[in-house]
């Protein structure tokens, strides 16, 4: 049974109570008004009961509504697992006060987790969008300027080598097989485990690489083509154990141990599909030099993942997805998206004052990005749209009266404070974790990145709610 708020249990030692309120930063109290707000809960809450068609009404009593949604907002705004969120709330009074759990049980880490799984991108992003409206209601933004710039939120995945990822494959498609094996028994093909013959050309394979040499390259396609083989043997096989289980050689009389059947034969076809494609890709580069396969998979797990080179020194390419970072004055994030296919910089920007327009009630009047957000079909769609000032600059342009239009005060002015978004995405990966995802899928990224811009917005408007004295 899903509740929306909680009655938690008093604590018992009353002469706490007044030590624990004092132990509350400034911020943190306007942050636990904000979340009260009813709109912020019923979200949660509409979320959670659609878990089952009677959680409103059948059922022992969850985690009420708020208590999730406050402990996903802790866990973001000190980024930490869900283990150590479980952990700290459980053993800090403060932290049980701001989560509403009081002296009642707390949620453990698996729990949580499935109730995070449960709200989905669209509940964040509803969420993040009711933010934006109580940052104006108070007078935290006024939506007067924006500035957007673009960065990259890398999957939890290990670095991307052709022998690595045919390892990967063979690992997982050999552990299936053993699972139907002890399901459905020794019926059909035999299971051989070769495994541990694929992990020795991996380990070959990354000592031969570090020789340059043309006899060193050699032997490295050597070991390549022995690895190709070993790992389409193993693909082959899982292959037959898939067509086996759907022809019912490999069978059990059990009802759920047979729809446990199926749903290992979806994972051996759908890993082998990878597996495949990363054979495809092995041979083109080994073979043929090609390294622009259509395709290209570097994880066989984030299958979505992009490779995204950006030029940067320390790091020109990175894995993962590129995302869309918005913000108006007083360092608040107006919006983001994560893009499923990295898009070109010059088509960003109307879409971001579109944003803007529709969550703050108005249209900016500067709006300053980088070089890589011009064009000047966007820049006049932007003054058409009611922006009286767009800082974005042609760095290509020989034209004197561009040139002369870069070099004006106000051009200037928008370009040092654009350059604080990328302050502000550098406090969302160092604070927040906006490093590395490490929620799984593409879902998974957009729950991500959207709960650390909320929990990075509600520090904004903490801090300036407390600044302006506002109860």
């Amino acid at each position: 049974m899903i509740k929306a708020r909680a009655r938690p249990a008093s604590i018992p030692d009353d002469c706490l109570l007044e030590p624990i309120a004092a132990m509350w930063p400034d911020w943190m109290r306007q942050l636990d008004r904000v979340l009260d707000d009813e709109q912020l809960v019923e979200s949660v809450y509409e979320a959670l009961q659609r878990r089952h068609p009677r959680s409103r009404t059948r059922g022992r009593r969850g985690t009420p509504a708020e208590v999730v949604l406050r402990m996903l907002v802790l866990k973001h705004l000190r980024n930490w697992t869900f283990e150590t969120t479980a952990w700290e709330v459980r053993t800090n009074l403060v932290y049980r006060q701001f989560a509403r759990v009081g002296a009642n049980k707390v949620p453990d880490d698996k729990t949580l987790a499935r109730q995070a799984l449960a709200l989905g991108p669209e509940v964040i992003a509803k969420i993040q969008q009711r933010l934006a409206g109580i940052a104006r209601e108070n007078g935290v933004v006024s939506g007067r300027k924006l500035r957007v710039d673009t960065t990259v939120v890398e999957t939890n995945i290990h670095y991307p080598t052709d022998s690595s990822l045919l390892g990967d494959g063979v690992r997982v498609l050999t552990r299936i097989m053993k699972r139907v094996v002890e399901v459905a028994g020794g019926a059909g093909t035999k299971l051989r485990d070769r495994s541990r013959s694929v992990k020795l050309r991996v380990l070959e394979i990354a000592r031969a690489s570090r020789s340059k040499s043309q006899q060193g390259q050699q032997r490295m396609q050597k070991l390549y083509a022995r690895l190709l083989d070993a790992s389409g043997r193993v693909a082959c096989q899982a292959q037959q154990f898939a067509d086996e289980i759907a022809s019912g050689v490999k069978h059990s009389a059990d009802v759920l141990e047979q729809a446990a059947l199926e749903g290992m034969k979806k994972e051996l076809e759908t890993m082998r599909a990878r597996v495949k494609q990363v054979r495809r890709q092995t041979r083109a580069r080994i073979f043929g030099g090609d390294t622009h396969v259509e395709g290209k998979l570097v994880s066989v797990f984030e299958h979505t993942t992009e490779i995204i080179r950006r030029g940067k020194a320390r790091q020109p390419t990175e894995f993962g997805k590129m995302i869309k970072v918005q913000e108006a004055e007083g360092q608040f994030i107006v919006g983001y998206e994560v893009f499923d296919k990295r898009p070109a910089g010059s088509d960003l920007l109307v879409p971001a004052i579109a944003m803007h327009q529709q969550r703050l009630g108005r249209v900016p009047e500067l709006v300053a990005g980088d070089a890589a957000f011009y064009s000047a079909k966007g820049e006049k769609a932007a003054h058409e749209m009611g922006v009286k000032h767009v800082s974005v600059p042609n760095r290509s342009s020989k034209s004197k009266d561009r040139i002369a239009l870069q070099k004006t005060r106000w051009f200037k002015s928008g370009q040092k404070w654009r350059t604080g978004c990328e302050g502000r995405i550098s406090v969302l990966k160092r604070r927040h974790g906006l490093n590395r995802c490490r929620y799984r899928g593409d879902a998974g990224m957009k729950r991500w990145v959207g709960l650390a811009v909320i929990a990075d917005n509600l520090i904004s408007i903490g801090r300036a709610l407390a600044r302006t004295g506002a109860t």
